[in-house]
């Protein structure tokens, strides 16, 4: 079939020196990048898929949903394969972008589909398209969106999304860590690797282990905020607006290793990316190489797009929320928050057997074809 490789200018920001901006991608000409999947294929109905980092133009849904004749748009941000800079804001001007190709392009119904880090920033993204609100980005700078650059959609999938970049970024570090500029120092009793924790792991301890979870997001919250105090009171002539800085051991889930707790047909001791630990230290993995204002913006519950369920909850449109059986990464009851949040308006599907990346199972073609069949058969009535 002969797909379509598309470039979109986004809205260049206006805000000059005092704009939020982050990299190349917004210094020297917002354009964004799509694969539209369209041969053979009505003008009824036209499905987004976006994820606010990761390269969605090879989306697997993009060939199974075009054999049932609905057009397909994998779009990418201008973050894609690089978040370290990311604006959530820019992000949702994107997602704009590319609804109002799609609806220019004569399309009569448009519908987004939010796959795993997809969902909450498409939460997001109808939240502000019905009602825009956003006037700042979280550390206080003007950002300058415009009802018109976001059209809204007219229908929402849900696949095997997680909770929102900030909840989920807070749920996945590790406690342990002892010194934030150093990779291996641990406390034991926080540790979730040391076999005297676990697994299983007990009740009081997990509470303990949250708890620390949350103090630890916490602390490094408030360091980016008073260090981007220090930066902002600078004089300009300084030229210093932003500051890189790592995480340490940001995916560090009891869930991994504990099938028990919020079950469901996963594998154990696998994460959607590999071994627990070796997830866990790796050099590149979750909200590792970030920036203070992209940090606040993106991984911490100051992020607009952090509680993915609570920005669905502001819109009002029909979604459906298709679960994974076997999701290594999102689990039922945090899935159920998304339900919960378009009650009387959402439809509950679950997927048998799929993995979050269901194109890696040996049945990943059986799995990935009921889920364009549930799409489609649902986008269709919905």
């Amino acid at each position: 079939m002969n797909d379509q490789i598309i470039a979109i200018d986004v809205r260049a920001a206006e805000l000059g020196d005092k704009s939020p901006r982050q990299g190349v991608q917004d210094l020297v000409r917002p354009r964004i990048y799509g694969r539209l999947a369209e041969e053979g294929c009505s003008k009824d109905i036209a499905y987004l898929v976006l994820h606010p980092a990761v390269n969605f133009m090879h989306h697997y849904l993009i060939e199974p949903l075009q054999a049932h004749g609905k057009a397909v748009f994998g779009l990418n941000t201008r973050y894609v394969n690089n978040d370290s800079t990311l604006l959530v804001e820019r992000v949702i001007q994107d997602i704009g972008a590319g609804v109002k190709f799609l609806r220019e392009r004569g399309y009569k119904r448009v519908v987004y589909i939010g796959n795993s880090g997809g969902g909450s920033v498409g939460t997001l993204y109808q939240a502000q398209a019905e009602n825009l609100t956003i006037e700042t980005t979280p550390d206080g700078l003007s950002i300058d969106l415009y009802q018109e650059d976001l059209p809204p959609v007219d229908a929402i999938v849900l696949a095997s999304c997680h909770i929102g970049r900030g909840r989920h970024f807070g749920m996945s570090l590790d406690p342990s860590v002892i010194d934030e500029r150093d990779l291996t120092r641990t406390d034991p009793d926080l540790d979730m690797f040391n076999p005297k924790n676990g697994p299983p792991y007990d009740k009081d301890w997990l509470e303990r282990y949250a708890a620390a979870q949350h103090t630890r997001h916490q602390r490094i919250t408030d360091w980016a905020l008073a260090r981007l105090r220090e930066i902002d009171a600078m004089p300009d002539e300084a030229g210093i607006t932003d500051e890189a800085f790592l995480i340490h051991r940001t995916y560090a889930r009891p869930q991994v290793l504990d099938p028990t707790i919020d079950p469901n047909d996963r594998p154990v001791a696998s994460s959607i990316w590999g071994g627990a630990k070796a997830t866990n230290y790796s050099a590149s993995i979750l909200g590792r190489f970030t920036t203070l204002r992209s940090y606040l913006s993106q991984w911490s519950l100051l992020g607009r797009a952090a509680d993915g369920p609570a920005r669905l909850a502001e819109t009002s449109v029909p979604v459906i929320n298709i679960r994974f059986s076997a999701d290594e990464g999102t689990y039922p009851s945090l899935s159920q928050e998304y339900s919960d949040a378009a009650k009387g308006r959402c439809d509950d599907y679950t997927l048998k057997d799929a993995r979050h990346f269901p194109y890696k199972q040996e049945n990943g073609a059986e799995i990935i074809a009921e889920l364009a069949d549930t799409i489609a058969e649902w986008g269709d009535r919905a």
